[in-house]
């Protein structure tokens, strides 16, 4: 047991030290490209954050372990709301641009809801509960057209010269990019990009290689050590970035990148690691998918009111509901949510 939880922790630690390095150098580069901040948090940071996520689960459905690798991603965009955007609110009001508000957290609930179409199969009469190969298929369709979205808003600013902030200034926005000029290395910053990407996928087998063995250790089902444990170890880098964010007064990718990390992992990590092997859907599978749902509608509707802002007692009420659903989930539901699924 000792010895899983060593294992986890080094995992853990490993993946947060390869999501700072590919983050780090990946946002440098799309910077130093001209591109925006938000789509920047949408996109590069996004991913980046992200990829401890894609290497547990895609690691999870090869290992067999399906349903850590549910729990993983639903239990990420849980932390992603409640912990990141909650806790990052309750630092300072989060100003939420229209662009946000207007498509990509639509495609976020669009997202979710997808995923609950899709594990629908018992609710259909089907004997097993399971994303298979064409469901992740779908959600990587589902994916592409968030990309194109995402990239075509890009272009059209830029074509028009609009790349607004909200509650970015002028000031800091020149200071950022003078700084990026004088800084600009590319070789450095794709050797970032790299040596990152390998910490990921080192410290995914770490994680999952423990994650498992203190499951099994203690007799706990796997769905819950991916919803709390492995789940929040990989929500870190998003922790960082938003954290680091919010110094720079760069709030476009602390929000961005906790949306757009959503999206990444319901559509892009789900469907691959479900186009890699079946998932079983666990049980209380259906009662996180609505919990995750809950938690992205309550994010949209906290977006829209108070100027567009995301004030602290708002925040409060999303890390409220995320950290009460994690103690209903964990202490309560283990045994009986076998009659929930």
């Amino acid at each position: 047991m000792l010895n899983d939880i060593l294992i986890t922790a080094a995992g853990v630690a490993i993946l947060v030290t390869g999501g700072e390095l590919l983050v780090a150098g990946a946002s440098r580069i799309a910077r130093g490209l001209g591109v925006s901040p938000l789509v920047v948090g949408l996109t590069v940071v996004a991913f980046g954050t992200s990829a401890p996520e894609l290497a547990v689960s895609v690691g999870a459905a090869l290992r067999d372990s399906g349903t850590l690798a549910f729990g993983n991603v639903f239990g990420s965009n849980m932390a992603n709301i409640g912990l990141i955007v909650g806790g990052t609110a309750l630092i300072r009001p989060l100003p939420i641009e229209n662009v946000v508000i207007r498509r990509e957290l639509p495609m976020l609930l669009l997202s979710v809801a997808a995923a609950w179409v899709l594990a629908g199969d018992s609710l259909l009469g089907e004997k097993d509960a399971v994303y298979t190969r064409s469901d992740g298929l779908a959600l990587l369709l589902f994916f592409a057209v968030f990309l194109y979205y995402t990239i075509g808003e890009f272009l059209d600013r830029r074509g028009n010269g609009n790349d607004n902030n909200n509650g970015n200034s002028d000031d800091c926005r020149k200071e950022d990019r003078a700084d990026d000029e004088k800084s600009w290395s590319p070789k450095r910053e794709i050797l970032f990009t790299v040596a990152g990407l390998a910490a990921l996928v080192g410290g995914a087998e770490l994680t999952v290689q423990g994650g498992i063995g203190i499951a099994r250790g203690l007799g706990i089902p796997e769905v819950i050590v991916g919803l709390t444990l492995v789940s929040v170890g990989t929500s870190l880098p998003e922790l960082v970035a938003a954290a680091v964010a919010m110094r720079r007064g760069q709030i476009d990718i602390a929000v961005g990148g906790a949306v757009g990390s959503n999206i990444f992992n319901t559509l892009m990590v789900l469907g691959l690691a479900a186009l890699v092997r079946p998932i079983s859907i666990p049980a209380g599978g259906y009662l996180d998918l609505a919990a995750t749902g809950l938690l992205s509608l309550a994010l949209l509707l906290t977006a829209r009111t108070n100027n567009q802002r995301i004030l602290r007692a708002e925040g409060v009420v999303l890390l409220g509901m995320y950290l009460g659903y994690m103690v209903v989930r964990t202490l309560f539901l283990q045994q009986g949510a076998a009659g929930l699924h």
